[in-house]
């Protein structure tokens, strides 16, 4: 639901405007800590404008994951629609990658609404189900540089593995902000290569 008379564009904008500022609130109390009130106050609106464009605060946490879902995707179809080999396209990523990993005030959100997921189902759901469509994404493109006949147990493992990488950084981003991102670019575009089209070379395996 939209104010009366405001074009689409216009509640976009509002939309964004209450986002961003829920963004801010978060990583200064967090979201179980951030009222409805001072996410308001925060976007220079009434708590009543909120709900306008809102339900509550698990609709709003929905809209960032959503934001990020969105970045995502338009990622991952770059890099599917890119005229070179896929494989180079991704590790040409990795040094993009790192930074947004590293950046803080996103890591940083990203972090708040994990722990909110852990407490809260409604969220867990929401937080789930963008993993579920990233996983799609991961996996339509590790089908384009494993090799052929690779086990579907062990495609599954490397698109988890390859998620953990990055959820951790994430991490890493919050503890140790300063860490030299090209080092660990450099480091990483081996280990993705391995990854995506790389066989497994432990015998217990």
């Amino acid at each position: 639901m939209t104010e009366p008379g405001m074009k689409r564009t216009d509640a976009e904008a509002r939309r964004q405007q209450i986002v961003d500022a829920a963004s801010a609130c978060a990583r200064r109390s967090g979201f179980h800590g951030a009222s409805m009130a001072e996410i308001a106050q925060t976007a220079g609106l009434s708590v009543g404008q909120i709900y306008r464009y809102f339900e509550n605060k698990e609709a709003i946490i929905a809209a960032i994951v959503a934001r990020n879902t969105a970045e995502m995707r338009d990622i991952f179809t770059e890099m599917q629609d890119a005229g070179e080999a896929i494989l180079d396209v991704v590790l040409e990523k990795c040094a993009t990658a790192v930074d947004d990993a590293y950046d803080r005030d996103r890591s940083a959100l990203m972090l708040e609404v994990v722990a909110e997921a852990a407490r809260n189902p409604a969220v867990a759901a929401i937080v789930q189900a963008a993993d579920d469509e990233e996983r799609r994404m991961k996996l339509e493109l590790i089908d384009r540089t494993l090799p052929a006949g690779c086990d579907p147990g062990e495609r599954l493992a490397r698109s988890e593995v390859i998620s953990m990488l990055f959820d951790g950084m994430v991490v890493r981003g919050v503890n140790n902000p300063g860490a030299d991102r090209q080092a660990i670019a450099r480091v990483l575009r081996p280990v993705m290569r391995q990854l995506l089209a790389g066989p497994l070379d432990d015998p217990k395996t």
